[in-house]
């Protein structure tokens, strides 16, 4: 509720752009504390998504050894099946069965070309897995130390500012009390309406300080003697006098 005690006009103003000040610093907090848990939780999806990586490299790096071990199976398995077939010519009755099993060894010995073809080709393969899993790993670890450090500012961030913003609510709860009702919920609509949160703008250089449109020459006298409150006319801000509210303008 609005204080019994009837301000002036300047009163009112300079209530308002006190207001206004601390609203901006829990603004500034607020902003803050929103970018660093943004910055942690980007982080952490970033680690799931590593991990995510590295275990489908892994398992492709499992499946290429596989492979290798297949065609390395395969070779031995026609090695096996070649002495087999030589021996087997030491005891040849006719042609038909020597060209049988030199046919035989030659399909062999075409395998074993194959398997080692195939083994070169996936070993070039698993190499470049390899790098791949490794540089995943070292990136893992990197933001695993930066997720780290992250949560440590943040704790001492939200440590700090907690107290900050608590006192600043306070101050802010103190001055709402003496404005009027009227003024306070202009002041919070027009607050909302912009991103900067700026309601109360300090005219500089015969301009808005907030939308930095010009102010006629009479209305620039008008917020100077502080008898009324007065709305740019471009973007609704209260308007108040530098010297009003202690501010320096260049």
């Amino acid at each position: 509720m609005a204080s019994t005690k009837e301000l002036t006009v300047a009163e009112k103003l300079q209530d308002l752009y006190k207001l206004q000040t601390i609203d901006s610093k829990i603004d500034e907090i607020g902003i803050l504390k929103g970018a660093l848990p943004m910055e942690v939780g980007d982080l952490e999806d970033d680690i799931v998504g590593l991990e995510k990586r590295i275990a489908r490299n892994v398992e492709a790096v499992d499946e290429l050894e596989t492979e290798i071990s297949r065609h390395n199976g395969n070779i031995k398995d026609s090695e096996v099946l070649i002495e087999k077939y030589e021996k087997q010519l030491e005891s040849v009755k006719n042609n038909r069965e020597f060209d049988a099993l030199n046919k035989e060894i030659e399909l062999q010995k075409l395998e074993i070309l194959l398997s080692q073809k195939k083994i070169k080709e996936i070993a070039v393969k698993l190499v470049a897995k390899k790098e791949t899993v490794d540089a995943s790993k070292l990136r893992f670890e990197g933001k695993n130390k930066d997720l780290e450090v992250k949560k440590v500012e943040l704790e001492k961030i939200i440590a700090k500012t907690e107290k900050e913003e608590a006192k600043l609510q306070k101050e802010a709860d103190k001055i709402r009390k003496k404005i009027e009702e009227r003024l306070l919920k202009s002041y919070d609509k027009i607050r909302s309406r912009y991103k900067n949160g700026i309601a109360v703008a300090v005219v500089a250089r015969e301009a808005c300080g907030g939308c930095f449109n010009r102010i006629p020459p009479q209305v620039i006298i008008e917020i100077g003697n502080s008898k009324k409150i007065i709305a740019c006319e471009h973007c609704g801000r209260v308007l108040v006098g530098p010297e009003l509210v202690g501010v320096e303008v260049d």
